[in-house]
């Protein structure tokens, strides 16, 4: 199945923007904002003092309330992508948003890549310059049930000295690290993948741990990105052969003269308890 986050949204209440718009700043002098609530949830700003070299450890800590999700990176075809900016005056960058591994939730045609528990996004932050820093952030995310509701909130943290300890932050951070999905290995990976020459699928070939279907299943989930709005979760044909599995995954319309040459996708396998997220590097 193609996923376009651009596409159609499930219903948004016209009111929302004007609930939503802007939260007050959410302020704090120690490592943890406090939380921004809404109806769906809540949400705030966890960190760390920088290091010497002026990376700051970072994350958005997100709660949904019972019944309710908030998103991936590529939401599906009914959700809202995370956003997190930095007010460039603070002399703050993001570098980069690490996800945590997602669930597939399905209703009706409405495929959402998504999580229905409180989830902790770790941020990569840059501090230019020394002495004391002032992280600014605005956070914009998704959280629905019913309907979707904009979820948008500021928040201003003050970072304390790096000498000092602050077991909480790091045990925060230390467990949303811990979620995140692993990197190939020897026992876990794609082993190849190559493109119709129509564009319409994209076949894999992978290791998968175990050597056999993990809890029942026999076929991982799997889960490409492709250029930004899209993924990609429908599979053709997997057959899988002790710790081999090979599949076509449809992809459908991709963007109007969009070059593959050159390009990098990300895939996303999950196989039981263990997920493992690599690029797809396309000539």
């Amino acid at each position: 199945m193609m996923i376009i986050s651009s596409g159609p949204r499930r219903l948004l209440i016209a009111v929302v923007s004007l609930v939503t718009a802007l939260v007050p700043f959410y302020s704090a002098h120690a490592e943890m904002s406090a939380w921004a609530e809404n109806e769906g949830g809540r949400m705030r700003l966890v960190a760390l003092a920088p290091d010497a070299a002026g990376k700051i450890r970072a994350a958005l800590q997100i709660e949904p309330k019972p019944g309710w999700i908030t998103y991936w990176k590529e939401p599906g075809n009914s959700g809202i992508p995370p956003q997190i900016t930095i007010a460039a005056e603070s002399g703050v960058t993001l570098d980069a948003i690490a996800y945590p591994v997602p669930k597939h939730f399905f209703n009706g045609a409405i495929e959402d890549i998504a999580y229905d528990a409180p989830v902790t996004l770790p941020l990569s932050l840059t501090a230019a310059g020394k002495g004391p820093v002032t992280i600014d952030a605005a956070a914009f995310i998704g959280i629905c049930k019913d309907i979707c509701i904009p979820f948008q909130a500021s928040f201003e943290l003050k970072l304390g000295p790096a000498i000092q300890s602050h077991p909480e932050e790091e045990a925060i951070l230390q467990a949303a690290d811990a979620s995140l999905p692993k990197p190939p290995s020897q026992d876990f990976d794609v082993t190849a993948h190559a493109m119709s020459p129509d564009r319409k699928t994209l076949s894999l070939d992978l290791v998968l741990p175990g050597g056999g279907p993990s809890e029942g299943k026999a076929a991982p989930d799997i889960i490409v990105t492709g250029p930004s709005g899209y993924a990609f979760t429908k599979q053709i044909g997997g057959k899988r052969d002790g710790a081999n599995f090979k599949v076509d995954i449809s992809i459908g319309k991709l963007p109007k003269d969009y070059d593959m040459a050159g390009k990098q996708w990300s895939v996303l396998v999950i196989d039981g308890e263990r997920a493992m997220e690599t690029t797809l590097a396309f000539q």
